[in-house]
């Protein structure tokens, strides 16, 4: 039970704080509130595979591992919108934000303070072309998920939250080991 003088205090806080303009509260809670980098993440599988089913990857600068199709949103996107924008850019696969479904979890939120909303989808991959820029996006190609490439550590993690990859059944997913 909270103390009577404590929840007088409180009930005094929110008075005074409900009866500031929007605005100023709204100033008040962005600067009492930490921050985050929202990007948006589309796991897209294949729909024509069999056995554990085969997952899009796409191999970006430097080269070393692969990763998901994602990005950053721009200010006021709706994430479903960002990331299906993301799937286009970094993989041709031209996707109406209809056609993505929320990922369970929807969200996952990473320690270094950004925020990743992840979205799934199926398409047929005999008929789906693959374009990469070659500049932003090396490669992209459709992986065995039980015979998945060497990933990024941020994309192992990820895949974790969904049971697929290096990590799957380690929860929380271990942080990489920065010691050299």
């Amino acid at each position: 039970m909270i103390p009577r003088s404590r929840a007088t205090g409180r009930a005094l806080f929110y008075q005074a704080f409900y009866r500031l303009p929007l605005p100023v509260r709204r100033r008040l809670v962005r600067l009492a509130v930490p921050k985050y980098v929202v990007g948006a993440v589309t796991l897209v599988r294949d729909s024509e595979a069999t056995g554990a089913g085969r997952l899009l990857l796409l191999r970006q600068p430097p080269g070393k591992a692969w990763s998901l199709p994602a990005g950053l949103l721009d200010r006021g996107e709706a994430p479903v919108v960002g990331a299906a924008r993301e799937l286009f850019e970094e993989s041709g696969i031209r996707l109406p934000p209809s056609r993505l479904r929320p990922a369970v979890p929807n969200a996952i939120v990473h320690a270094k303070g950004w925020v990743d909303m992840v979205f799934e989808a199926d398409v047929p991959a005999s008929s789906t072309d693959l374009t990469v820029d070659g500049a932003e996006v090396f490669e992209a190609a459709w992986h065995p998920l039980d015979d998945l490439p060497k990933l990024t550590w941020p994309t192992a993690r990820l895949l974790a939250y969904y049971d697929i990859g290096p990590l799957a059944g380690k929860f929380p997913p271990p942080v990489p080991d920065d010691t050299p």
